[in-house]
Parts: structure tokens; sequence; C-alpha cells
């Protein structure tokens, strides 16, 4: 499953070899090499700061890379869905915290004459249960200073019930912009290296009472230790548990697929559905033999985790609704992505422990991280260099938002619990000697006391402990991507056990 994106880069893919790190120092150190973190990395260095990248993978490996390349400050529902736990004010600095990271990507795009299309964001509803959703969502955004309107009449071939609108937005490939912030990176000093897993790091002793904690970050990696002033984890998930960000964020799984199509047919716009299915429309571009041509991606059909029966009846549920709506569509790429959500709906971005602002995690961006990316990645090296962005107060990682929502957490982890208990009474109670039967099946058994994963991938049968290396979760067999995903906090694994994404940082057995 590649993305369209991915497949357009013109730059090779691949991690590069990176000799042996241990010992070396840099002031700041970046984990994961998404929107988020190459603009924080971007900034430090422009600042003059030694500066690292640290990816696990390559560059736009997992979010930014599979992303709808959506930029917009209408996003969906998101708005009135803030406003419902949040005062205006909140809604109103999270919309400052979008706009300034919208303006300071855009800018960025156009010194790098980097291609973007300027059109109008819309959010539909196509039955009148969902309509109140779009008047509440036109509400929100006007009181936070969008000049958003109602509108009866839209470029989308069905019948509409309501739709909010706001022009002149943004969308683009992503993909060029994470290879010139890694040019702008190197051009300032800094470096990207790719192929560097971080396991975690050294243990700080805690400052005194009333006095802050010195020295020093050690951060472990399968390269070696590297030392650094701040370490700041912009991984989705953060990969250390210290602070239990974990235990306030829910991981979701949504997919994109381009369909090829005449272009009249196309629209113009970039649509969100209010209601169910969640569908994202827009254009894109794909080479062509005569240059390029412009193409239909749909996104949406989206679960939490780890948590469907079958991935594969969301992806084709997506292929169905596009054949229906959009006649001789024919698709020529599907893929998924993983984004994040905060049991407050509003961006984690701060200390991971507070009062030590050595160690900064960015994440919970709910599906719309090319604006709340760059806002998490200007207030974290805002923090870091001595900035004040006054919109940062709402993305604070240690809010009283997040605490006086005990209700969402509680029935959040509850959910984990569950499946914790389920998974494992599953996996002790079937025999392991069961085979998958078919290409891209699996089976999870017991042989022993010990839980097996036998998965069949291209004729080829392997065979892992499919217990998540984060907290023991026993991982579920994703039948559309063929990876072991924990439907705890979000972990995946590739069918050979290799760590894809997620707070785990180690492999399966």
């Amino acid at each position: 499953m590649t993305s369209l994106w991915l497949e357009n880069r013109s730059r090779p893919a691949t991690p590069v070899q990176v000799a042996d790190l241990d010992g070396s120092r840099f002031d700041h150190v970046v984990v994961g090499a998404g929107i988020t973190g190459m603009v924080t990395a971007v900034l430090l260095a422009r600042a003059g700061a030694s500066v690292a990248v640290l990816e696990a993978r390559h560059l736009g490996a997992v979010t930014t890379g599979h992303t709808t390349g959506k930029v917009s400050l209408l996003q969906g529902t998101r708005l009135s869905t803030i406003a419902r736990r949040h005062d205006r004010d909140v809604v109103a600095a999270y919309v400052d915290a979008n706009r300034e990271g919208m303006e300071w990507l855009l800018r960025f795009c156009a010194d790098r004459d980097l291609s973007v299309d300027r059109e109008t964001a819309l959010t539909y509803a196509t039955d009148e249960d969902s309509a109140d959703t779009i008047v509440a969502e036109h509400r929100a955004a006007r009181a936070a200073g969008l000049a958003t309107e109602i509108v009866a009449d839209t470029d989308l071939p069905f019948d509409v019930a309501a739709a909010v609108a706001l022009p002149d937005q943004a969308q683009f490939d992503p993909m060029p912009v994470l290879d010139a912030l890694a040019d702008d990176l190197r051009e300032h000093g800094g470096v990207l290296m790719e192929g560097v897993r971080v396991r975690g790091t050294g243990s700080p002793l805690p400052g005194l009472p009333g006095v802050l904690p010195r020295g020093d970050v050690t951060i472990r990696t399968d390269h070696g230790r590297v030392r650094a002033a701040t370490m700041t984890l912009a991984t989705g998930m953060p990969t250390l548990d210290r602070g239990a960000h974990f235990a306030r964020l829910t991981a979701q799984r949504s997919y994109g697929a381009v369909f090829s199509l005449d272009e009249e047919r196309i629209p113009r716009s970039m649509s969100l559905a209010a209601g169910s299915p969640s569908v994202s429309l827009r254009y894109a571009w794909r080479p062509s033999p005569h240059g390029s041509e412009r193409v239909l991606l749909v996104g949406g059909f989206g679960h939490e985790t780890g948590r469907a029966s079958s991935e594969r009846s969301h992806t084709d549920e997506l292929i169905r609704w596009t054949r229906a709506t959009f006649p001789g569509a024919e698709m020529q790429n599907l893929w998924s992505a993983q984004d994040y959500s905060s049991v407050d709906e509003l961006p984690v971005v701060g200390p991971v422990v507070p009062g030590d602002d050595r160690i900064l995690v960015a994440t919970g961006f709910a599906k719309w991280g090319m604006t709340n990316g760059v806002a998490a990645a200007l207030a974290c090296s805002g923090r870091i260099l001595g900035g004040n962005h006054p919109w940062a107060r709402v993305y604070r990682a240690w809010r009283p938002s997040q605490v006086t929502s005990v209700a969402s957490a509680a029935q959040m982890n509850a959910q984990v619990a569950r499946h914790m208990v389920t998974g494992w009474a599953t996996a002790v109670t079937r025999s392991a000697d069961r085979t998958p039967s078919a290409d891209g099946d699996a089976t999870v058994g017991r042989s022993g006391v010990r839980p097996v994963g036998r998965c069949r991938v291209d004729g080829a049968e392997k065979s892992v402990t499919p217990v998540c290396t984060h907290l023991g979760g026993i991982l579920h067999w994703n039948d559309s991507e063929q990876s072991w995903d924990c439907p705890l906090h979000g972990s995946r694994f590739a069918p050979d056990g290799e760590v894809l994404e997620g707070p785990a940082t180690r492999h399966l057995p």
C-alpha cells in the first residue's frame, strides 16, 4: 500500500547508512522526520544551534507521507467539536495556532517555489440528521474569526443537505515540502539521520524542589548513545512512557485512494463529510505520459487502530463508495495513515514531564497535522529558544482540561483494558497448531504458555510472538495492510515483527 506522494517522490526513499553515533552530541535532537519534526529542526538550526533529526525509517515514512495533504482552517467539524468542550477563547486560540502554522508553511512553499493549489474547503452533510452539525461548525468558525459561509450549491456529484465553505485554503503534495525542509536543515548545518531508531533515554536525576533539572539528555539509539540539551519527540504517539501520554491519546487509522477519472468530473473543492461515512475528497496530480493528470483522492472510512474486525472491509467500502459515486473511476493507489486524538480534543505540545523542558512532545493533531503540526513546531522551538506564542497555552501538554476530561479518559482506558483482557483470553484458549488458510491471513494461538502468531504473506509463512513490546497487549492481524496492530495504544509491526510505528520501540521476538 504505497501512497501517491511516496510513489511520486523523485528522490530515493532508502534509509542512509549511519555510522556509530556513540559519544556524539548536539544542542538539540528531534525524533521523527515528519512535518512537525522537520519544521522544528529547521527553526532550531536557523537559530544557529547544532541539530540532528533521528528517523527510524525514512523521511515521511509515517503520517506525513500518507496524509491527504490538506492545509485548511475549516477542518470538518473540528471547531464545533472543540467548542463543546471548551470556551470561545480556546477555540479562537486553536484557530490562531492553525492560522500561524498555515501561513508559515505556505510562505515556506512560496520561498522554495513548491506547487500549492488554492481551493475552497467544504464541510457537508448528506442528510438532515447531520445538517445541524454544519450550522454548529459555521457558528464556531465565525465566532473564531473565520469568514465561513453556509452554501446551497456545491460541485459535488450528489445531493447535499447542508454545507459550510471557507475559500482560499490549500492542498499540496507533502513530500516535496519535506525534501525542501531537509535541504533547509542541511543548509543551516543540521543533519537528518534516517534508519536510526531511538530506543529510549537515560534516567536523568530529577531536580531538587524548586530547581529545574539540569544537564544533557542521553538518548539511546540502535546506533549508540547521543547527548543533547533538548530532545523533541515528533513521533505521533510518544515513544517514552514517562508522562503516560499513551493513556490520554487514541490511535486512529484512516484510508486514502487515488482514482483516475475524467478531469471535468473531479470536484475542485476540498470537501469533508460531517456524517458517516466520513469521506474526504480533493484532487491531486499524478505523473502521466503527457506530464501530469488530475486525479481524484478519496480518504476517510477510518477506525481505531487494531479494533476493526476487518480492515479490508473499510478499504472495500471506500472503493465501493467511490465507484458508486463516480462511475468509471479506476483505482491507482491505496494506502492508510495513523493519527492521534487527545481526551480533550486539543493537540498535546510541551514537556513530557512538568517542569523539565529538556524533553518535549508534540502529538494529538486529530488528522489535521499540516497546520497543527507546524503550529506545534513553532511552539516547541519557541519554548526552547525563549519565544512566545500566545495561542500555545491551549496546546500545553499539562493543562487543566486534560485532568477535567476524566470521564473521556476513563472510557478510553476502559476500552484499553477490555482489549487487553479479551486479547489474552482469545490467545490462550486457541491452539497454535492452526495455520493461515490463505495468503494475507493470520492466526493467533498458544504453544505451551507462549502466544504464537502465524501469518502468510506473498506465499511465505512467518511466525512471531504477537505480544506488543510496549505494554503487552495481544496484537490484531490487519488483513488489509498485512501488519500486526496493537488495539491498546496503536503500535504496529510488520509481518516479521519489525516495528512500524506507535509507542513500541522493540521488534517482536
